[in-house]
């Protein structure tokens, strides 16, 4: 386990002060924690049982004399995987990387193909975050269908010095990453956005942010597990779905300072 209670919350609930408490969600991408009127949540970890746990898909080939296993085109979805959580004023995204096991099929096609097996690991993630919130907490899960990124090479400034950085390395490196609609994406910008005209890249567009996140969109940004399985598989594929489990603290107090 990765997370344990905070000590000053461990007193609160001891002392009565809080109640410990959890909540349970799954299947669908989107949820809501309720936070009781004149109330307010300490969500300080979560356990996190990944999308496509326990499936094992049949797909791609494979070309033993090149010795590539290329992970099919649908399964790729769920190596990234991100839950997000808003209080109404503060935005906090973690990303996941799950990973993906592939294997061959003793079946050959064609005399030279075989059929790989790719599987999606269903260890649970385990993760300490401090999230603070009187307001409901609205919760987005998601797998991360495809991003776009335009490359450039990073000049020498007093940021990004020769030999130390990439900085005059002539490679060319991410500066703009898309992970979202195509119209309106969530671009994550590097090195730097405050810098990016600077940086001779351009000027900074619409949607430019300095972290990276996914938002949803059925093509290029985060898509809801529940209904890309039905989609890409079936309905029959539904239990194989992800499960989060929060914990919390719960006072039923107003926040009496500001606690971040």
């Amino acid at each position: 386990m990765s997370w344990q209670i905070p000590t000053q919350i461990e007193q609160d609930i001891i002392s009565g002060k809080a109640i410990y408490r959890t909540f349970q969600t799954g299947s669908g991408g989107q949820s809501i924690l309720p936070v009781p009127p004149n109330a307010y949540a300490v969500i300080f970890g979560y356990d996190f049982s990944p999308a496509g746990g326990g499936l094992i898909f049949q797909g791609g080939s494979f070309n033993p004399a090149s010795q590539v296993i290329p992970i099919d085109t649908s399964v790729k979805p769920f190596e990234n995987q991100q839950i997000s959580f808003y209080t109404g004023q503060d935005f906090y995204p973690f990303l996941h990387h799950v990973n993906i096991k592939t294997t061959i099929n003793s079946v050959a096609l064609n005399n030279d193909l075989f059929r790989p097996l790719h599987e999606v690991d269903n260890t649970p993630i385990a993760r300490q975050i401090y999230i603070t919130s009187s307001n409901d907490v609205t919760i987005s899960v998601g797998l991360i269908r495809e991003i776009t990124a335009s490359a450039n090479a990073i000049p020498v400034t007093n940021r990004t010095p020769e030999l130390l950085t990439y900085g005059g390395s002539g490679q060319l490196s991410n500066t703009q990453t898309n992970l979202g609609p195509a119209a309106t994406p969530i671009q994550f910008m590097q090195p730097s956005p405050k810098d990016y005209a600077a940086f001779a890249f351009g000027l900074l567009p619409n949607g430019a942010n300095d972290q990276m996140f996914a938002s949803p969109d059925v093509a290029n940004g985060l898509i809801d597990p529940s209904a890309y399985a039905a989609t890409i598989y079936s309905r029959e594929w539904i239990g194989n779905l992800y499960f989060l489990n929060l914990h919390y603290a719960l006072y039923t107090q107003s926040v009496p300072e500001q606690r971040g």
